[in-house]
């Protein structure tokens, strides 16, 4: 009887100890930013600083997150390089995944990861993607925005970038930045020569509609 009460009381504590981590790590999950969220950029390199929002825990172990289309890689010309104070790593090897349903990168919590689905409409693509996942920064991302820079030598740029890492005591990647706002997605050079054209025939409607006037 003894035996079987003691069994109770750590399977118990065992659950709320299980429960206390789960909400940990809900509450965390998702509480990284990156400025700029969602810019339109026409070159490289781009500076971006990344924190985590007021009030949330230190995130350790962080890890930039970087995923592009497959005419992207396909069209690089260098390596793709990302800086801060401190270091830089300048990335060579890139995983491909053409699965929807998987979810990348791999170590992390079941709400702390990117499906490819998800990956590829922000993307605005079909094509497979190509991903690269690897540490960053010279120590935890804080409250305080910290800088760093991307470069991506390509003659058809087209990538995310987002950040992930651990708080508390996990042992997975289980804070990130949420999926709606990754860093940025430099658009294909038809893209710009689009909407450049577009400005232009804008600016040119308003200049003759002032004439007018």
């Amino acid at each position: 009887m003894k035996r079987r009460l003691v069994a109770t009381v750590l399977l118990l504590s065992l659950s709320m100890m299980l429960l206390t981590v789960s909400c940990v790590n809900a509450k965390e999950t998702g509480t990284i930013r990156i400025d700029p969220p969602l810019p339109t950029m026409v070159s490289s390199p781009a500076i971006f600083d990344v924190w985590v929002q007021p009030s949330a825990d230190p995130t350790t172990d962080p890890h930039i997150f970087l995923v592009m289309t497959e005419s992207c890689y396909l069209a690089l010309t260098g390596k793709v390089k990302v800086e801060w104070s401190g270091g830089f790593v300048e990335i060579t090897l890139w995983s491909k995944e053409t699965v929807n349903s998987v979810k990348v990168p791999p170590g992390t919590t079941p709400g702390a990861g990117y499906t490819v689905a998800s990956l590829k409409d922000h993307l605005g693509t079909t094509e497979p993607i190509y991903w690269a996942f690897v540490p960053f920064l010279s120590g935890p991302i804080t409250q305080s925005p910290q800088s760093f820079t991307v470069t991506l030598p390509s003659t058809a740029p087209k990538m995310l970038v987002y950040a992930l890492g651990k708080t508390g005591v996990s042992l997975l990647f289980n804070n990130r930045v949420p999926p709606t706002i990754p860093g940025f997605v430099i658009p294909e050079p038809a893209t710009i020569a689009a909407v450049a054209a577009s400005s232009l025939a804008l600016i040119g409607f308003a200049v003759r509609k002032r004439k007018q006037i």
